[in-house]
């Protein structure tokens, strides 16, 4: 399958750089066609710049939210939801991000409430899991993970309307990563587990996220069982969010 490179672009930007960086992603992709043939692209702006990037979107890239709410409508004051998402031609949303699972106190069932919302309005979910530091340090980084990959993906969950992504708390944005050797293991476990749910679990695709950047993509990108990548700070520069991307298509 194709590397999907996912870009989340958080709590960042100005109209002004917004255009500028989907100018530049829109030129970067003109220089390299080959690009879009080789890997599956995502940007995830905040809501307030969907419609933006929306009107800007380059040929071959997809458009993301960072969230939505597991409810479909109703006086739930700075929600949005997945309807409203699939109104603005989103295609991709992120759900269970460590930051709103710390920031903001969501559940395993709270993202699989949303996730299940994202699905029915036609959205497909890039469902994440990861450990933290301490829990990596006390040897339950599988436990954890699992835990949560059982709990977060809701009935009906497919490989066509479901991307996970593994970011280890302690990764992201810190500018460490763990080694090859334990993300192929924590990814394997991934697979494994996701046999339980599906009858094809090896097409469903394992995202890694967590300091993903061009010096470490190719390394990261070639792991058995990492199908891309979900990529936090380095997705604001287009330089970097391609060669991310020419990195997996090498």
């Amino acid at each position: 399958m194709k590397k999907m490179i996912a870009g989340n672009w958080k709590m960042n930007g100005s109209l002004d750089e917004v255009v500028a960086l989907m100018t530049a992603l829109g030129d970067g992709l003109k220089a390299s066609p080959e690009l879009i043939d080789r890997a599956d692209f995502v940007v995830s702006p905040s809501y307030i710049h969907l419609a933006l990037a929306q009107s800007m979107l380059p040929e071959g890239v997809h458009l993301g939210a960072q969230d939505c709410s597991m409810r479909p409508n109703g006086a739930f004051t700075g929600d949005i939801s997945a309807k409203m998402l699939e109104d603005m031609a989103c295609q991709y949303v992120i759900l269970g991000h460590s930051e709103r699972r710390q920031h903001h106190g969501e559940t395993n069932d709270i993202v699989a409430a949303k996730a299940k919302a994202a699905h029915d309005a036609n959205l497909k979910t890039i469902i994440c899991v990861g450990e933290t530091e301490a829990e990596r340090e006390e040897g339950r980084q599988d436990v954890v993970v699992i835990d949560q990959l059982r709990k977060s993906l809701p009935e009906g969950v497919r490989v066509d309307n479901t991307v996970i992504a593994y970011e280890p708390v302690w990764a992201i944005g810190t500018g460490k990563t763990p080694t090859a050797e334990d993300v192929e293991a924590i990814h394997a476990t991934i697979r494994a587990c996701l046999k339980e749910k599906l009858d094809n679990p090896d097409s469903m695709r394992i995202l890694y996220g967590g300091s993903v950047k061009p010096e470490n993509a190719a390394i990261l990108l070639t792991i058995k069982n990492v199908d891309g990548a979900l990529v936090g700070g380095a997705s604001l520069k287009a330089d970097q969010f391609l060669a991310i991307a020419a990195a997996a298509t090498a």
